[in-house]
């Protein structure tokens, strides 16, 4: 019996390996879970050999997409879901969008914060289809912060003792207050297979409590969590948006700063000296509409400060990311992609698929020995992971065909397998893969 994935030939495709503009017209052979050869020339393929065979005439190769700032478990559930349904309706239905997200492309989350752990394991084990994920585990939020969404009448909450808040038995958020408790809080997550640590340390448009302009957590509490993930080869991401909290979290150590939308320039200066990386987004208004007029409120003047971040993020040439953070709403989620069009205000196609491939991969391998895929992601070279997309078009030239992968994303492979293909009405199976078999050879 077969054990192992079939062989996969991509015949002459133009193909954008993730870094560099140029792109090459040539062959693809993916063997095992990896790219083993790109070559010009034919690839031959050994008489009996059960390889599938992929045409690439007039299509695009490129590498999965990576979003680094997703939400596998919030993105598909609503906030009265999370609250009030059994636990396990929510996992299913974050099971489902895994699916859905892996179809739109996306081969790789690096996941921003939530109770994932379990669904990771279940993707990575076949039991669910779905996208690699990076796992932060549950949002470590200072009391009243951006992580804190109990009921005005609730007061306990871990960190003091008393019956866990509802937002903390979920694993959504971990509510916690001194350096103490934030390392042990960073060290849980690690426990359980965090690859990097999410702190909230500001204000944001979906939370009840804080006003946008807060600076949370201490320089010493966010220190803490810095020093604990130090410890493991990892680090700390931070949610925030003001310049004074950007400049505090990265006076303790932080490496990855998410949002960042209201940004002054010295600060975007300090970012850029400080060799960390700006993961953004580019929000505007329609993205969401808040249920109170203060959250609305805030969301506004979030949106109001995008232009400028990516400005000066270009300006300045910082390390930029790009993620979605789409989240409480799940007719949104179905919009992941047209985030990568919009970005087309600031920068070349080119520059937007190598974010959104290479330069997100980039990001994600600073989790060093927490990394939970070892590997090359985000470029197609030998020995990388088999992580493709073979796009009807060139989104070089046409970057809105992004936007509709049910009708363009003809192939996606994920982990050397054939999760999609439309090349043909009736594909042969094989090894229960969707291709052509091809049996015949020079």
């Amino acid at each position: 019996m077969q054990t192992t994935n079939p062989d996969i030939l991509i015949d002459n495709a133009e193909i954008f390996n993730g870094r560099d503009e140029a792109t090459v017209r040539g062959n693809v052979l993916i063997r095992g879970n990896r790219i083993e050869k790109i070559s010009p020339a034919p690839i031959p393929i050994a008489p009996g050999d059960n390889t599938i065979l992929l045409d690439g005439t007039g299509r695009f190769l490129m590498p999965g997409l990576i979003d680094a700032h997703w939400h596998a478990y919030l993105c598909c559930n609503t906030p009265i879901e999370l609250l009030t349904r059994d636990v396990s309706y929510s996992h299913l239905v974050a099971g489902q969008e895994a699916a859905a997200t892996l179809q739109r492309g996306f081969t790789t989350i690096r996941d921003a914060g939530g109770p994932v752990f379990g669904l990771k394991y279940a993707i990575d084990t076949g039991v669910l289809q779905g996208p690699r994920i990076y796992p932060s585990g549950a949002m470590i939020s200072q009391t009243s912060g951006h992580g804190d969404f109990r009921m005005i009448y609730e007061h306990g909450h871990a960190g003091c003792g008393c019956e866990t808040a509802r937002v903390e038995a979920i694993g959504a958020s971990r509510i916690v207050d001194g350096a103490d408790a934030v390392t042990t809080a960073t060290r849980e997550n690690l426990r359980q297979g965090a690859s990097q640590i999410k702190l909230l340390t500001g204000g944001g448009a979906a939370s009840l409590y804080d006003p946008l302009d807060v600076t949370e957590f201490f320089e010493e509490e966010i220190r803490a969590a810095v020093k604990a993930a130090e410890d493991w080869g990892t680090y700390v991401m931070v949610h925030v948006y003001t310049p004074e909290g950007i400049a505090r979290a990265l006076r303790a150590g932080v490496r990855s700063i998410e949002h960042g939308h209201l940004i002054d320039e010295p600060t975007m200066e300090l970012l850029a000296r400080s060799d960390a990386w700006l993961s953004t987004q580019p929000f505007t208004v329609e993205d969401n509409t808040y249920p109170t007029p203060e959250q609305q409120a805030k969301h506004i003047r979030i949106t109001q400060g995008t232009d400028k971040a990516y400005t000066l993020a270009r300006q300045y040439d910082v390390k930029l990311a790009w993620g979605t953070d789409l989240l409480f709403n799940p007719a949104n989620t179905r919009k992941q992609n047209h985030g990568i069009v919009k970005l087309q205000k600031w920068f070349s196609n080119f520059r937007i698929l190598r974010m959104v491939t290479y330069d997100n991969a980039c990001l994600l391998a600073l989790s060093g020995p927490r990394n939970p895929y070892p590997g090359k992601l985000g470029i197609i070279e030998p020995g990388a992971f088999a992580d493709l997309l073979l796009v009807e078009g060139n989104p070089l030239e046409n970057l809105g065909l992004m936007e509709d992968p049910a009708t363009n994303f003809r192939v996606i492979v994920k982990n050397g397998v054939i999760c999609k293909n439309t090349l043909q009405n009736e594909p042969a199976q094989q090894n229960g893969q969707n291709g052509i078999p091809h049996e015949t050879t020079a």
